[in-house]
């Protein structure tokens, strides 16, 4: 097996106690997957785990600052440089029960492939996979490129029959999908009130142009000079130079810096812990984001955007028929949107609230527990066969396997040196990009304002 492009970062968080305790291991390539990942291991045994993390260096490795922020409790100070290579061979090694792939899908795809390839002594470990937030796009690409895994995470009811629609209509095993809810929802539920606070949770590449960007910013800030009475906030993801999930091209700070008439004075550009900021939200707007979704959760009134049409490539159709779909126009005037308790328990959220239909958020992992449970207790866990094998998707798989670096060594151990030079080439210098965008280029453009 060559080594992969990509290096990852590793942290260890070791109870007191560790005998009664899961091992866990989390592989993650972004702020919002390492947050989604670590609280979803953290929610797979009532008896607690054991969790070391890897993180997945790339264009969207996240800083210390953003580990901080996602509230997963990591100790940035922990965190180590490790290969790929190395981080397969501490699964055989180390010997986790459970291994949580927080990954884009074709990461997913690769690290199963190499899973599967990888030579263990006893038993290998529960795989578990599934999405951060709301799955509008990519569906059926998204999922088979994660079919494979034990475990494939559905944050919703409606997301599990999708899934499972999705593997039996091109003949695959379904029996993966389980369905739980998004681990990081929570927070006191809103107590209501006079509306003094607004805000607006800003997407990294929802909606991409710099009109529509610019159109949001000046909504905003309409809306704060309109509602004086109000404080309005701009949550933004990462700051410029950092990424996310998704590539920010162009950054809501820079844009504020250019509004005509500078920012109003009761607007402010925020970061933060969402769960900090929602802790004091009376109004969340947004396009599409996951946010939405933690907002409603606490039942604080939440509007999603039309203003710029309701579309896939915006994401926000996901919302139809939720109750929360209106324009800044109407929210200027007054408007408060009602989300539909119908609609609110399909998602997954609300679920606290018996009249939901939803039952409680408490249960929501107890059968992802009984499944884990369940295969841990197997005498023997049975090979990791994804849908895509060389038969299956002879010209999809090979691409995505080399582009990670998990495609086959040569038979007769040529090229090694060769690969190893390469690989170590690629490694620094695919480092020096990050650094070049992370730190160089953001203190590039500064300069150039001056």
């Amino acid at each position: 097996m060559g080594r992969r492009t990509e290096c990852l970062s590793t942290f260890v968080v070791v109870p007191a106690s560790t005998s009664e305790f899961l091992r866990v291991a989390v592989i993650a390539d972004s702020d919002t997957r390492w947050k989604w990942g670590a609280l979803t291991a953290r929610r797979l045994s009532a008896g607690g785990v054991q969790l070391s993390g890897f993180l997945l260096r790339g264009r969207a490795t996240p800083t210390p600052r953003q580990l901080a922020e996602v509230g997963a409790g990591v100790d940035t100070a922990a965190v180590r440089e490790v290969t790929g290579a190395e981080f397969l061979r501490a699964v055989e090694r180390d010997g986790y029960d459970v291994v949580v792939l927080a990954l884009v899908g074709g990461a997913v795809q690769a690290v199963l492939h190499g899973l599967a390839s990888a030579r263990t002594a006893d038993r290998r470990p529960v795989v578990v996979t599934g999405y951060v937030g709301v799955v509008y796009e990519k569906l059926a690409d998204g999922l088979l490129l994660r079919h494979g895994a034990d475990v494939v995470l559905a944050n919703s009811r409606h997301d599990a029959e999708r899934f499972r629609a999705v593997y039996e209509g091109v003949g695959a095993d379904a029996s993966a999908v389980t369905g739980a809810a998004l681990p990081f929802l929570g927070g006191a539920p809103y107590a209501g009130g006079a509306l003094k606070t607004v805000v607006f949770a800003a997407q990294p590449s929802v909606p991409a142009s710099r009109d529509d960007r610019s159109y949001l910013l000046n909504r905003l800030a309409g809306h704060a000079r309109l509602h004086p009475d109000r404080e309005v906030l701009l949550k933004l993801r990462s700051r410029p130079g950092e990424h996310t999930t998704h590539i920010e091209e162009l950054p809501y700070q820079k844009l504020a810096e250019r509004l005509p008439g500078g920012l109003p004075a009761n607007f402010r550009l925020v970061y933060g812990h969402m769960g900090e900021v929602l802790d004091r939200t009376d109004l969340l707007v947004t396009v599409s984001s996951t946010a939405a979704l933690e907002s409603l959760h606490r039942r604080i009134p939440t509007a999603v955007l039309t203003d710029l049409g309701v579309r896939e490539a915006l994401g926000n159709h996901h919302f139809l028929g939720s109750g929360c779909l209106t324009s800044w126009d109407r929210l200027d005037a007054g408007g408060s949107p009602q989300a539909d308790p119908a609609w609110l328990a399909g998602q997954g959220v609300a679920a606290g609230d018996p009249s939901s239909g939803g039952g409680s958020y408490d249960t929501a992992f107890d059968a992802v527990r009984e499944r884990v449970a369940r295969l841990l207790l197997a005498p023997q866990l049975p090979p990791i066969a994804p849908y895509y094998t060389h038969a299956t998707a002879p010209g999809y798989l090979p691409g995505i396997l080399a582009r990670y670096r998990l495609d086959a060594a040569p038979a007769d151990g040529t090229g090694g040196v060769r690969r190893v030079m390469r690989d170590a080439v690629r490694d620094v210098a695919r480092g020096a990009y990050r650094h070049g965008v992370q730190r160089v280029a953001p203190v590039i453009r500064r300069m150039g304002e001056l």
